[in-house]
């Protein structure tokens, strides 16, 4: 049995990792493609769980085109492919990577594994292009692994076979306790905070945001630091140009607003542990922060993560600038609404996905995630 598993942003890497780790615990083959979608926060996740990628097709480019990736992907991925020969590809989540891997696997007539499959808003314009991805990397995959029943119910909707629907959890929570078991970080690596102040932790990079809706959201951040002389904005800026030029735009003379260069995986996950409060468009930090008793505030329309706001542990908020101050107002002077949103429960999985589904892969017993179920009222 031998294994290829594609990489090519940091939030694949991340998810991705525990079942490379796996793999090789339990002595099975396994190549790592990384496409390099992003260069610096790929190279981060694979550093911190020593994964040197076997391929490195280096495919960044500034402010490159979707077509243009999805192109130059598609063909380099085929190559990769055709000297690999695998038995099986291993695809994550909804990127031009996992979109470009699942269908070179598919021309090449290769199965496919889908990790964290079957999340879906049902709307192709949130969030964009990834929700078409995740599509097309379902639809040719032989093998869904599901991060919860959510996910399965979805896919049945959708005609899938049961057959191939392992619900195993999030391989996030895995990667997640991973760093949690580590000891604290030497002091000086985390960016320098006020011990005074509450943090406010930031993420904001999706495309569907560029524009106003981008500067709507540093407007909201700016407005939430000068209403709170208690509050410190920590906010690690995504390298892409529509982010980072739009920020130091408007934050440049914000008060206790930190614009800091990406962390590397392992004090992000301290700093997001230490935050009062998140507000992010990151699908992983969605699946994160409720392990870390942190509330998170979605600035975005919709989320394919449903199951974490249904458990009271995230709020869509969107891209409004009232409505992300209205929401942080609240959870700021509120005591008790953020103990409510800070006590759900993470629904998302329980450390063991990648066992899970390196057992599956390889035909060996394997029992199914089961969620926690809901305290009662």
């Amino acid at each position: 049995m031998k294994l290829l598993a594609v990489v090519g942003t940091r939030p694949e890497a991340i998810k991705m990792a525990p079942v490379v780790c796996e793999a090789r615990r339990q002595g099975c083959a396994v190549e790592v493609c990384a496409t390099a979608q992003h260069r610096e926060m790929l190279d981060q996740v694979l550093n911190f769980f020593d994964i040197v990628p076997d391929s490195d097709l280096r495919l960044m480019r500034p402010d490159q085109s979707l077509a243009g990736l999805t192109a130059r992907a598609l063909e380099a991925l085929a190559r990769v492919l055709q000297d690999s020969s695998p038995d099986w590809v291993l695809v994550q989540g909804d990127t031009t990577t996992a979109l470009a891997a699942s269908l070179a696997a598919f021309y090449a007539h290769i199965p496919v594994g889908h990790v964290e499959a079957g999340l879906r808003t049902n709307d192709l314009e949130h969030p964009f292009p990834e929700e078409l991805n995740r599509i097309v990397a379902d639809r040719v995959s032989h093998a869904h692994f599901l991060p919860t029943e959510r996910a399965r119910q979805n896919l049945l909707r959708e005609g899938f076979g049961d057959e191939t629907l392992y619900l195993t959890g999030n391989t996030v929570v895995d990667a997640l306790q991973t760093v949690r078991a580590l000891e604290p970080l030497p002091a000086g690596i985390l960016p320098e905070l006020a011990p005074d102040r509450r943090i406010v932790l930031v993420t904001a990079h999706r495309r569907e945001s560029f524009g106003e809706g981008m500067r709507s959201i540093g407007r909201a951040i700016g407005r939430i630091a000068r209403a709170h002389s208690d509050v410190q904005i920590a906010y690690p800026v995504h390298p892409n140009p529509n982010v980072r030029g739009v920020m130091a735009e408007i934050l440049a003379s914000a008060p206790r607003v930190q614009l800091l260069e990406p962390l590397d995986y392992l004090p992000f996950v301290q700093l997001m542990a230490q935050a009062h409060l998140i507000l992010s468009d990151s699908g992983g930090v969605q699946e994160e922060a409720p392990s870390l008793g942190v509330p998170v505030l979605v600035l975005r329309e919709t989320t394919e993560r449903p199951e974490a706001v249904d458990a009271g542990a995230v709020r869509l908020v969107g891209t409004d600038e009232d409505r992300i101050v209205a929401a942080a107002e609240r959870l700021l002077t509120d005591p008790a609404e953020h103990a409510r949103m800070a006590t759900a429960m993470n629904p998302y999985g329980d450390g063991r996905a990648a066992e899970r589904i390196v057992s599956i892969l390889c035909g060996r017993p394997w029992e199914p995630f089961r969620a926690p179920a809901p305290p009662r009222a």
